[in-house]
């Protein structure tokens, strides 16, 4: 296989036959950090031989190594007979909906209690350690159920998590696991556009409360910042708490502030030269002057959309949250 040289080859289940078909304009695969499953699009055209189904699976080699296994499920059809595909991921069957009652249980301990619940594969699951006291689902989707716990560990213990599919195995990964010795500069980008905002998961006023029947009132904890009060107003995040639980709410509290008590910044950068191993979670340096701030600092991706197109390998990068805080 020659240099930048890109391979897809689908498997037909039911015959058991296997396909490498010509592949025709741009292929893009994008993934995000959350909420999302890996997403192959590509284009083939359809002859005589080529014979393939919803369900089938999609392998995709790229200069002599895999980087993507999915499942077909949806075909586009045109009058040059040409045939548009997407694919996603095992993340894909995340998107089922089920009802979940957690007590007292970690995230990545129901992570494995779905994936033998829809018969996922899974492969390495971190342990997340901290134990949520309840959660329930409502039939909702199982990755969002799963998001929630990942969050409620994150603002429990700073850890953050990262589910994604690699070849057809579930991993749950540490974020410090994920950290890659690559460099984005303006050298490496062709262009980027940048948002600062506390219009949205900006706090700077924590208030959890517990209805006490036993006493008939009300018990509150607070924590603040009253510079960015001063600053911004009085922006407040209300919720109610299990006080049943031996739990420490001034901690929790202040843990929320902490975590929600900053600007909010994007950062989307357009056309740097590609990676196959950037996936959204995976961390990298980035160096940008971005007129109100100088970035030089290691960054979490939040999603990537990787762009193959005339031997040419090109990334559009999002970057997100407090990974960006000058």
């Amino acid at each position: 296989m020659s240099k930048n040289e890109m391979q897809i080859i689908i498997h037909n289940k039911e015959q058991d036959k296997y396909y490498w078909p010509a592949i025709q304009d741009d292929v893009t695969l994008e993934y995000n950090r959350k909420g999302a499953p890996g997403k192959l699009t590509f284009k083939v055209l359809k002859d005589n031989i080529l014979n393939f189904h919803e369900g089938d699976t999609v392998q995709v080699n790229y200069n002599g190594a895999n980087i993507f296994y999915g499942y077909v499920f949806i075909k586009r059809r045109n009058k040059d007979a040409s045939i548009a595909v997407t694919a996603y991921d095992q993340l894909r069957y995340l998107k089922n909906k089920d009802i979940y009652i957690i007590i007292d249980s970690k995230a990545s301990d129901i992570i494995k209690r779905m994936a033998e619940d829809f018969q996922l594969q899974i492969g390495e699951i971190d342990d997340t350690e901290y134990v949520i006291p309840k959660h329930r689902s409502s039939n909702e989707c199982l990755i969002d159920t799963i998001q929630d716990l990942l969050d409620k560990t994150m603002e429990n213990t700073k850890k953050m998590f990262v589910l994604f599919d690699d070849l057809g195995k579930l991993m749950l990964k540490d974020i410090e696991k994920m950290k890659l010795d690559l460099l984005i500069d303006a050298e490496t980008a062709e262009d980027f556009s940048y948002e600062s905002s506390i219009d949205k998961d900006t706090y700077n006023r924590v208030k959890l409360y517990y209805d006490n029947k036993e006493t008939g009132k009300r018990e509150v904890w607070m924590a603040l910042d009253s510079a960015n009060m001063k600053r911004w107003g009085v922006l407040q995040l209300t919720e109610s708490v299990n006080a049943k639980k031996p739990l420490n709410f001034e901690q929790m509290a202040d843990l929320k502030l902490k975590y929600f008590n900053r600007i909010k910044r994007t950062l989307t950068i357009q056309n740097a030269l590609g990676n196959v191993r950037v996936r959204g979670g995976t961390m990298l340096y980035v160096n940008l002057n971005l007129g109100d701030m100088k970035l030089a600092k290691q960054i979490i991706v939040e999603n990537v959309k990787h762009k193959f197109s005339n031997n040419l390998h090109l990334m559009d990068l999002t970057v997100r949250g407090d990974v960006i805080t000058g």
